[in-house]
């Protein structure tokens, strides 16, 4: 386990078994799963058998272990202000999903280090850019970047829980139901960053400003780890196949530019993460997954503690 999620798991039981207790009462439980990965029952390449498409995910996954360190970070620095008990569960549900989230993203990418892949050394790196902005920007900038980041995850998943052809493109059912979990999560916190940063800091310049920042670096380390990602493949050179992979996403029909009109909705001055309707889309997948006789109720480990029984 990296030392970002060693941190973000060293929380005594009793606050763990409070946190999820919050998280429930909020419709935020953090759900215990326990993936496991292993190498040589896995897919190398588990998105439509493709090279670039599956670097992309995977280096999408390298971010995600320091990225939820980040987040629940730049959360707890504002708790002690938070005065309104929903608010202060809804803080307690965000920071246990991405605990967990971390935890099982981290179990996911050691399998791809067993597969050669160099997310370990993604991993660090992406830890250092995380930790210079940790000591030197102010915490209304890391929480600002946390709502940005957090309502570009929010739109990824539910993008990945409404389209049957982007699931489809997964050949392994423990990958996909990784990702099915994750973007289920991901939509139930969806407001918790948003709504903290709206009551301590509010600034709608700073926020659009951070966005704009985040989005050029975000992309920026993303295609510098997928280049790093294909070079130790020995994909990087295959140029029809990658040209390909990338239209798939960044063309005109991709899989990112329908969550255009999405994303530039943060920039409205009247916007929250909830004009983006998903309750009826949770209902249905917390159904499928984790109901009784659900596609993952068995493998819940903590089925009372977040309200499956």
């Amino acid at each position: 386990m990296t030392a970002a999620a060693t941190e973000l798991h060293a929380t005594p039981a009793p606050k763990a078994a409070s946190r999820q207790a919050l998280g429930t009462t909020v419709n935020i439980p953090p759900r215990r799963l326990d993936f496991e990965f292993k190498a040589e029952q896995k897919p190398r390449y588990f998105y439509g058998n493709d090279p670039f498409l599956s670097s992309f995910w995977n280096t999408f996954s390298s971010l995600l272990p320091q990225g939820e360190f980040f987040f629940v970070r730049s959360v707890r620095a504002y708790r002690d202000r938070i005065t309104d008990p929903t608010l202060n569960a809804q803080v307690s549900g965000f920071i246990g999903q991405e605990a967990m989230h971390s935890k099982e993203h981290d179990s996911y990418n050691k399998m791809l280090v067993e597969m050669g892949f160099p997310v370990d050394k993604l991993d660090r790196d992406v830890g250092k850019l995380l930790k210079l902005v940790g000591k030197t920007l102010p915490k209304s900038v890391q929480l600002a970047a946390t709502a940005c980041l957090e309502h570009y995850t929010a739109i990824m998943a539910e993008q990945l829980l409404r389209d049957k052809d982007h699931q489809g493109m997964m050949n392994d059912p423990d990958i996909l139901h990784m990702w099915m979990w994750h973007a289920l999560e991901e939509n139930e916190h969806k407001t918790v960053a948003w709504d903290l940063y709206q009551q301590e800091v509010g600034s709608y310049a700073l926020r659009v400003f951070t966005m704009v920042i985040a989005t050029v670096i975000l992309f920026s380390v993303m295609a510098v780890f997928q280049g790093r990602m294909l070079a130790a493949d020995g994909k990087l050179f295959n140029f029809r196949e990658n040209l390909k992979g990338f239209r798939f996403l960044f063309g005109f029909k991709g899989l990112f530019a329908a969550l255009v009109p999405k994303y530039l909705d943060f920039f409205r001055t009247d916007f929250h993460p909830n004009d983006h309707d998903t309750t009826a889309l949770l209902a249905e997948w917390k159904q499928i997954l984790f109901a009784p006789g659900g596609e993952l109720y068995g493998q819940l480990k903590n089925k009372a503690a977040v309200g499956v029984h």
